[in-house]
């Protein structure tokens, strides 16, 4: 499914199979979770994708061939993960001091980088993951992008006792459960009168559950934002304590309105996430399938693609829209 021009629906084409360069993975695609991130590209709000573009980034895939003579972790007919990040130059300053989801040079899967809206895909290898075996390939391709930049986020939460999530969507569901089995304490933010979210929140573990046009009953050590709304920002530094953190999490977000310094000062921090790196990858993938996380999705065949789309842009998924491809 191909994305020719931005603000238009994709198309089937047949295009020749990749074949995989030095270093690179050729993947039979099993199935590719849906992003609000390529709701942003086909938009129009991330303005600078490869054109004519495969989108998709959460592509769980087997490996058919292996490009070059080097050395790889990976075998034939191994399962593998790929996310959003899929090359980094390896040599500048980002990348040598652990920062590579900074990469002044990097690519992004589905976005610079043909993705796994196809029945076939190649990947750079360093930047693909193994994927627990406890997960089939539908359930396990939200967490590679749902899941691995809300883990970041959350991370970015430090050592908060008490967390509020506004946006209570794919991100929010996984993330909920990290941080209920970390003991730590979720209050959720819908958008206003979103009974059902609420409610889901609530059957997570979350100890409220509200509006984001509502306050906590008490104020919040951090929050996540993971809705694409900048309105929130100067919402959610009310929301939290003295030298509390607000965390946007999102690839693409509205502006954010002006503020009074007052509602910063005493050390509050503002904080963005850009991207992932593979550590955050392996540490996820890992700590989901301890727990396990479970993933809620709606199940799509590749040439449903747009309808994916037009039903996450509306709202009315029921869960992660996956496409099932082979």
């Amino acid at each position: 499914m191909v994305l020719e021009q931005p603000k238009a629906t994709l198309v089937w084409r047949e295009v020749p199979k990749p074949q995989p360069g030095d270093g690179q993975l050729l993947l039979r695609v099993q199935a590719c979770a849906v992003c609000r991130t390529d709701l942003h590209i086909v938009d129009g709000e991330l303005t600078q994708p490869k054109l004519p573009l495969i989108l998709g980034h959460q592509i769980v895939g087997t490996i058919e061939a292996i490009g070059g003579n080097g050395h790889s972790p990976f075998a034939i007919r191994d399962r593998v993960g790929v996310p959003w990040l899929g090359w980094t130059d390896g040599e500048c300053a980002y990348c040598r001091s652990g920062r590579e989801n900074l990469c002044d040079r990097a690519k992004f899967t589905g976005y610079t980088i043909d993705g796994g809206y196809a029945e076939f895909a190649v990947a750079d290898g360093r930047y693909c993951f193994h994927l627990p075996n406890e997960y089939d390939d539908i359930e396990v391709a939200p967490l590679l992008c749902a899941g691995l930049i809300g883990f970041r986020a959350y991370r970015k939460t430090g050592d908060a006792k008490r967390i509020g999530i506004y946006g209570f969507g794919n991100a929010a569901h996984l993330i909920t459960q990290v941080a209920i089995h970390e003991q730590r304490e979720i209050y959720a933010f819908t958008r206003p009168s979103d009974a059902a979210s609420q409610d889901q929140a609530r059957s997570l573990g979350a100890i409220w559950a509200g509006g984001s046009d509502q306050m906590p009953p008490e104020k919040l050590d951090a929050v996540i934002i993971f809705a694409s709304v900048g309105s929130l920002v100067p919402t959610a530094l009310r929301a939290v304590v003295k030298g509390g953190v607000v965390v946007c999490g999102g690839i693409h977000m509205s502006d954010i309105p002006a503020f009074p310094y007052l509602d910063l000062w005493n050390e509050r921090i503002i904080t963005s996430v850009a991207n992932l790196t593979r550590r955050d990858g392996e540490e996820f993938l890992e700590i989901a399938a301890q727990i396990p996380v479970k993933t809620k999705i709606e199940i799509f065949r590749l040439e449903q693609a747009n309808e994916a789309l037009d039903k996450f842009r509306s709202g009315k998924l029921d869960g992660t829209a996956v496409l099932k491809v082979s």
